[in-house]
C-alpha cells in the first residue's frame, strides 16, 4: 500500500486571495486597521509558530476565489488509478477544508480530510499524519507514505511521523532548501512509482 498525504493551502489549492480578503475584512471591521498584503499574510500563516485569530468571515469567503493548481486534479486521478490512498492534513479547520475541496470537486478523491480542530496539536506535530496512517492500518515495514506540502511545518510533521516528505514549490513557497522538492504536481507520480 502507498499513501500520499497532501497539505491543502499552497499545495492543492491557491487560496491566498480569500485568506487575505478575510483577514483584511476582520482587521477593518473590528479594529479599523489598514489592509495587509497577500505576501505578508502568506508568510505569516506559513510560520512554524503563529497566533492567528479565528476568522469567522472566512466561511463565507473561502469559496469565492480558490482554484486548483495546474496539474493537481489530473495527478490525483492518476494516483487513484494506480491504487494510491489519498488524504489531506491541513492546519485549516476541517469544515473549511471540506467546503473548499468540495467546491473544487476533489473532496471525494480523499479517504480522510483532517484539520487542526480534530487534533490536540497541529503540524508540525505528527498527530494528524498518525491519525491518517492509523485509518489505513499503515505498517511502516511494508507500506510507504509521503507528505506533500509547501512549508517547513509539513516537512517536520512527516519527519516526526517517520514518513517521506516532498516540498511543493508551485504554491505559496517557490523556494525550498528541502532535500526533495518538486516543481509540478505530476512529479509526485515519479516519486510514488
Amino acid at each position: 500500500m502507498k499513501v500520499v498525504i497532501f497539505d491543502m493551502d499552497g499545495t492543492l489549492i491557491d487560496s491566498q486571495k480569500d485568506i487575505t480578503i478575510s483577514i483584511n475584512y476582520v482587521r477593518e471591521q473590528n479594529y479599523k486597521l489598514p489592509p495587509l498584503s497577500e505576501a505578508f499574510i502568506v508568510e505569516a500563516i506559513n510560520m512554524e509558530v503563529r497566533n492567528l485569530p479565528k476568522l469567522f468571515y472566512y466561511k463565507h469567503q473561502c469559496t469565492q476565489n480558490p482554484y486548483l493548481y495546474e496539474g493537481v486534479q489530473e495527478t490525483l486521478q492518476k494516483l487513484l488509478d494506480i491504487g494510491v490512498k489519498l488524504s489531506v492534513a491541513t492546519n485549516a479547520p476541517t469544515q473549511f477544508a471540506q467546503i473548499m475541496l468540495s467546491h473544487l470537486n476533489i473532496a471525494d478523491m480523499f479517504d480522510v480530510i483532517i484539520g487542526a480542530d480534530k487534533v490536540k496539536e497541529s503540524k508540525p506535530s505528527p498527530e494528524m499524519l498518525n491519525n491518517i496512517l492509523n485509518h489505513y492500518s499503515f505498517d511502516k515495514e511494508i507500506h510507504k507514505a509521503w507528505m506533500i506540502g509547501d512549508n517547513s511545518k509539513d516537512m517536520l510533521s512527516a519527519k516526526n511521523a517517520g514518513i517521506g516528505s516532498v516540498f511543493a514549490t508551485w504554491g505559496f513557497s517557490p523556494n525550498s532548501t528541502h532535500e526533495k522538492f518538486i516543481k509540478h504536481p505530476k512529479e509526485i507520480l515519479e516519486i510514488v512509482l
